[in-house]
């Protein structure tokens, strides 16, 4: 049979390449070979041993791939549409059971069987557990869409999980035509929350400490931007966010630094009655100082996100489809490492060198 490579998490900050056969698809599975799988900010918790369910298993889940086998009745993807051999799609990362409290109510993100299939070690079969990997198994329990044609391939591989959960808390604080955001911090989540609300029609502020980031959230469209270098207290950088803002501050603010004293902080960067999104801080026993007699003198709302409704990954390509060409999403990717290189790309990304380090297979 032939066989494949995957990268396996042995202990914290370490990882290595094995070889495995590469195994037929069960029923409503499909195989499918790794295009490129991206480094995102939860994959870097997993790897420095923060996340507080994954501690070892098979790295990777923001990929675009390309079916190779299609398992008995899972010729469709989620929206219906046909899929065979050689079509490119992009899964999402988790499962969605159908048939738990929270699936059953409606509250697909929250599906207690999320991680049934992510980050598995890879002695259990199928093996490909995870996208840092030359093949990837996609479970009957995940969604999929087929890629669009004309979508270019780097850009795709962005659809999940950034754009998704973008949208996703978007659509949770109602981000509408006329308000004022504000955006903290510009990795991948950040830009792509950049784009998001510039096509909803609001004025964006982006606050961010490195320099070439603050380039590239001006390049996405930001309105303004606020460096974290210049201006270098909480109370000068919220000083300057109600300049921008006739002095009121910010009708919305989006964390998504992953920095706890980031959550405090926007808190002092919204008006009276703004609503604030936290989805950058996924890990617990990182605490901060907060003072939540501010938040409830200013009748803040406060929305946090994990995960996303896997049906906003259809939205999240249906969006790179139609706005690819008028934001810079082909440069998120700004480091590419050959499969082989994926602890180099991990240490990179930790070190904030980069947007987003992309990895690819090493085929011959």
């Amino acid at each position: 049979m032939p066989t494949g490579e995957l990268v396996y998490l042995s202990e914290p900050d370490q990882v290595e390449l094995r070889e495995y056969e590469v195994p037929d698809p069960e029923p409503g599975a499909l195989l499918t070979e790794v295009v490129r799988a991206n480094v995102c900010g939860s994959e870097l918790h997993i790897w420095s041993g923060e996340h507080p369910l994954i501690t070892d298993g098979v790295l990777g889940h923001e990929a675009l791939c390309r079916v190779t086998d299609v398992g008995e009745g899972a010729g469709l993807d989620n929206a219906g549409q046909p899929l065979e051999e050689g079509d490119r799609v992009v899964p999402a990362y988790f499962a969605t059971c159908g048939h738990c409290p929270h699936c059953g109510a409606g509250r697909h993100r929250n599906c207690e069987n999320a991680y049934e299939y992510w980050s598995r070690g890879p002695e259990e079969e199928p093996h490909f557990h995870g996208t840092f990997a030359t093949h990837y198994v996609i479970h009957p329990e995940q969604y999929v869409y087929k890629v669009p044609e004309g979508l270019a391939d780097d850009v795709a591989a962005g659809a999940n999980c950034a754009l998704s959960q973008v949208l996703c808390g978007m659509d949770k604080i109602g981000l509408s035509v006329d308000e004022t955001v504000v955006v903290q911090g510009a990795g991948g989540l950040g830009l792509n929350a950049v784009a998001v609300a510039k096509e909803r029609g609001a004025e964006v502020i982006v606050v961010e400490g490195a320099e070439g980031r603050l380039e590239m959230a001006e390049r996405f469209g930001a309105d303004h931007t606020v460096s974290m270098n210049d201006y270098e207290t909480v109370e000068a950088r919220a000083e300057r966010v109600r300049e921008l803002t006739d002095g009121l501050g910010a009708d919305a603010a989006i964390e998504v630094t992953g920095v706890p004293a980031a959550f405090s902080e926007g808190i002092e960067l919204l008006r009276d009655g703004g609503d604030y999104l936290e989805m950058g801080n996924i890990v617990p026993g990182r605490p901060t100082e907060f003072d939540p007699g501010k938040m409830t003198r200013k009748s803040i709302t406060v929305e946090s996100l994990m995960r996303y409704d896997p049906w906003y990954l259809k939205e999240a390509l249906e969006f790179l489809d139609t706005y690819a060409d008028d934001y810079p999403f082909d440069e998120l990717l700004d480091q590419e490492f050959p499969l082989s290189e994926a602890q180099q790309a991990l240490e990179a990304s930790a070190g904030r060198n980069l947007t987003r380090a992309t990895l690819v297979p090493d085929r011959p």
